[in-house]
């Protein structure tokens, strides 16, 4: 059973600073998958080092469904908070899917007119065909994966906080095994679904949002049983190496996935106890607030802008190839400042619930618990995403 809560859920800014670094990983892996570096020898080093960000989408479905139940407070309508969650992702989506129309018919790019509807609506990420759950903006498909997850959680609640410590357990254990089971699982799928099976459909991707779910109720309880975050950061960057230089691709999303739940999960108890982390800082938890931005447009831009250069598919020679990312780091940093500041923001006040339901929501249950002190940590492992590099934009 739950311990008796007590205080309001503690802020985790260090889980928003981790946001950028999630972030900056799917860039790093886009930069190498668009081939902008045209010198092979630093190729082959950005192929070792970052043949594994676009795990960095795995990270984020396991940090929602963390902050998700660490900030929900019981009582509250499920329609308040599917306004809330819906009020946070659609503006952005909707400003880049427009800007996505405009490009694709600027350079007279086919976009089946269904296909656009599915993106509109954030559910393309169900449907298996090419052309579909990766169309218009396509990294939007994993917002066609978090609305699905914003539905289901409201209803998998009231199930969680009645849910026994061992049971929580069991699901953390679980889900790693059940992400490493998706490679032989996926040969009982059409061959041509097997990528959409294994990294698209939400149901599959779903497991990495209920590892963090599970994992959030057992330190809100005070059960949560891990290294502090400077061992979890060390067991990650050694998983991450180990992993690109030595695990076969179909190991790397289990393996990815322990790392990843580690820190998260060390990151939020130091918040809790008032620790420092290097991931709270100002400007960290800043760059994790326009993350969401950033990670909508990065693709976006830098495909439109080479293929306005004439240098899609090409290269860059030289130390033009590494200024040029450089200069897109920066140029996808402003625009997503800038959606953050004018869209993001403004649209969440005016969209979201009012506040005398804020306030309701406040009020109408009791907040998670401040973890008691904990045990000797034990170890836990879990898995990450993918099995073979593959560009979605």
């Amino acid at each position: 059973m739950t311990s008796a809560p007590a205080t309001r859920a503690p802020r985790l800014p260090s889980l928003t600073g981790l946001r950028w670094i999630a972030a900056l990983l799917v860039f790093a892996f886009h930069v190498g998958t668009m081939r902008i570096v045209a010198e092979p020898d630093v190729t082959a080093v950005l192929d070792k080092a970052f043949a594994l960000g676009l795990s960095g989408v795995e990270f984020f479905f396991i940090l929602s469904g963390f902050v998700l139940v660490w900030s929900y407070r019981d009582g509250e309508p499920r329609h308040t908070f599917l306004r809330r969650r819906l009020a946070k992702i659609y503006p952005n989506h909707l400003v880049t899917f427009a800007v996505a129309l405009a490009v694709a018919f600027w350079f007279a790019d086919p976009v089946a007119p269904w296909a656009a509807v599915g993106n509109l609506f954030l559910v393309q990420a169900w449907i298996p065909l090419d052309g579909y759950f990766y169309s218009v903006n396509n990294v939007s498909w994993s917002l066609s994966c978090e609305l699905a997850f914003y539905l289901c959680l409201p209803l998998v609640l009231p199930w969680l906080r009645r849910a026994r410590t061992g049971a929580l357990w069991a699901v953390v254990v679980a889900v790693p095994l059940l992400i490493l089971a998706l490679w032989p699982a996926q040969f009982l799928v059409p061959e041509e679904s097997r990528w959409w099976f294994t990294q698209v459909f939400p149901v599959t991707r779903s497991f990495e949002f209920w590892l963090g779910v599970a994992a959030a109720e057992l330190l809100r309880r005070g059960r949560w049983r891990g290294p502090n975050l400077t061992v979890a950061s060390l067991l990650f960057v050694a998983t991450w190496a180990v992993a690109a230089l030595w695990i076969r691709a179909e190991f790397w999303a289990a393996l990815l996935a322990v790392a990843y739940l580690l820190v998260i999960t060390a990151a939020a108890d130091a918040d809790v106890r008032g620790r420092r982390t290097p991931w709270r800082s100002r400007p960290m938890v800043w760059l994790g607030e326009v993350s969401f931005a950033f990670y909508l447009v990065h693709v976006l831009v830098m495909k439109t802008v080479l293929r306005l250069t004439g240098d899609w598919g090409t290269g860059l020679r030289g130390w033009w190839g590494p200024l040029v990312v450089l200069a897109f780091l920066l140029l996808n940093l402003l625009l997503a400042a800038a959606l953050h500041r004018w869209v993001e923001m403004p649209l969440m006040r005016r969209l979201g619930p009012p506040r005398r339901a804020r306030r309701a929501a406040a009020t109408a249950g009791p907040a998670p618990s401040v973890p008691a002190p904990r045990a000797a940590p034990a170890t836990l492992t879990r898995p990450v995403e993918y099995a073979g590099r593959r560009d979605p934009g």
